[in-house]
């Protein structure tokens, strides 16, 4: 599948998941719920694996990298943006996930000796700018409080832990790693950092009686991570951490758009100029606007 068409159904998902985690949070606590859907993902991408006679054996190194991706993206990232949206608007959420293309950035730099390429800082410097024209109103009504900062604590550490999943996950596809053996395995070892995380913080396993909580559960499940996280993986293959993490910036509008359906959201002035910055950025990020190029920062 094409890198256009995998982007497309990576923000399209995503964009929708941020309304479907509402109907998960009451009766189950928010790590709870995080370590059911993954256990579940996992079990349909190992069901799949058989079914395809996919070989599920692979090097012991890649295993080790793979336990840190499933430590840092689908158990401390997902764990900490659930408490982070207790506490905390979507619009600080959204704008604080833009900075996640600067630290895939720095970490691939860093961690995987890849070039910054100047394309990817500015179009991610358009998109943190549409972002907040987007969600401006929104600051309004945010008043300082302990919560707050604790919301925003929350939302650091989980898009920190994203980006370095992110770029580990790039270093394993580096070695030829296939996209499902690789999103099983890493999710089946954040499955148990998560039931292990349940067990010692003490919190009481829930079977929810609200029938939107299983909805919610199944979209989530099925498509938020089996289809998403696949196509978002192979685009890590494909075209480069740091210009995949641009999705964090494009799947807002998409939440936007389904919050005028559903919620009743009205648009002002200040969106339609951020999401066209925002889209701007993006065709900037994925070279589709050329820009005057410099050199990228090479490794020594």
């Amino acid at each position: 599948m094409s890198s256009p068409l995998l982007f497309l159904v990576v923000v399209l998902i995503w964009g929708s998941t941020w309304l479907a985690i509402t109907f998960q949070f009451g009766e189950v606590d928010p790590v709870l719920s995080v370590a059911y859907r993954f256990f579940a993902a996992s079990f349909i991408l190992f069901c799949y694996c058989k079914f395809k006679k996919l070989s599920l054996s692979l090097p012991t190194h890649i295993h080790v990298k793979m336990v840190f991706v499933g430590l840092c993206l689908y158990t401390m990232d997902y764990s900490l943006l659930y408490q982070s949206q207790q506490y905390i608007i979507s619009a600080i959420v959204a704008l604080m996930s833009s900075g996640m293309v600067y630290i895939n950035v720095l970490l691939r730099r860093v961690l995987l000796k890849k070039p910054i390429r100047f394309e990817v800082m500015v179009g991610a410097t358009l998109g943190m700018i549409g972002i907040g024209l987007i969600f401006l109103p929104e600051f309004s009504k945010v008043t300082a409080n302990d919560y707050l900062v604790l919301g925003i604590s929350f939302a650091l550490g989980s898009f920190f832990f994203a980006s370095l999943g992110n770029v580990i996950s790039e270093r394993i596809l580096d070695h030829g790693t296939p996209v499902i053996q690789m999103n099983f395995w890493a999710m089946s070892y954040g499955v148990v950092f998560l039931f292990i995380a349940v067990l010692f913080s003490g919190v009481e396993f829930v079977i929810p009686s609200n029938p939107n909580y299983y909805l919610s559960m199944f979209y989530l499940t099925v498509f938020g991570s089996v289809i998403a996280f696949g196509a978002y993986m192979q685009l890590v293959k494909q075209m480069g951490s740091d210009k995949v993490a641009y999705v964090v910036l494009v799947y807002p509008i998409v939440a936007l758009i389904l919050s005028t359906i559903f919620e009743g959201y009205e648009w002002h002035t200040e969106a339609f100029v951020g999401v066209a910055i925002v889209l701007i950025g993006n065709g900037i990020a994925m070279g589709k606007i050329p820009l005057k190029r410099k050199t990228d920062i090479k490794s020594g």
